[in-house]
């Protein structure tokens, strides 16, 4: 299998915690969107002309979820996708609610935090700063609300759901993404950072 990805990306970062936890072995195929080729090799596995990608023999799929749920399903990892019709449901739900609610949010600090001075050479925005850290505290207060008497974020174990949350902290730092307050969500954080999964993963940056 191919995964196109830049390792920037948190939602390339879902795919990657999934596979090395799994112990899927992916070819990378690493796109550099400074790189007119590679953004034109992009556009022609995905439509939407983005990252991550799956290629398994000829058939493609774009949607980081999407793709985790694949892989765990095609290697018969129960343990961190199981069948049962209501666990599923509730992995399904912090799935898209990283990825609707959580990710976006933490979207707003990354551009104006790191990507925009890249792209127009322009400074932060502070009003758009001011909205995503709004959004940022409304989310994290959820879930760190629901962190408070559990270990993991979907039953008693690790999940796909761990690491679609998990991704985007990635930028925690660099993006100023403010949930110092939310104790339980940083205590939850603290054991991701510690699975193998998570440091195999870890890549330098660039700037």
């Amino acid at each position: 299998m191919r995964l196109y990805h830049n390792p920037l990306s948190s939602n390339a970062r879902r795919v990657l915690l999934t596979a090395s936890h799994l112990g899927i072995k992916l070819e990378d195929v690493l796109i550099d969107f400074g790189s007119e080729s590679d953004r034109k090799r992009l556009n022609e596995v995905n439509v939407c002309g983005k990252v991550p990608v799956l290629e398994d023999d000829g058939f493609l799929l774009w949607e980081s979820c999407a793709i985790m749920q694949y892989l765990a399903d095609k290697s018969g990892a129960t343990d961190v996708y199981p069948a049962g019709l209501k666990q599923r449901a509730d992995i399904n739900r912090w799935m898209f609610f990283a990825a609707q609610h959580f990710a976006p949010a933490i979207g707003i600090l990354t551009w104006e935090y790191l990507w925009k001075k890249l792209v127009t050479g322009l400074g932060p925005d502070p009003v758009e700063v001011k909205k995503g850290e709004e959004l940022v505290h409304e989310h994290a207060a959820v879930l760190d609300q629901h962190l408070a008497a559990r270990q993991w974020m979907s039953g008693d174990t690790l999940t796909l759901a761990d690491f679609a949350v998990a991704a985007p902290l990635m930028y925690l730092g660099r993006a100023k993404i403010p949930v110092e307050q939310y104790t339980h969500l940083q205590a939850w954080f603290e054991r991701i950072q510690q699975l193998p999964a998570w440091q195999q993963t870890e890549t330098p940056w660039p700037f």
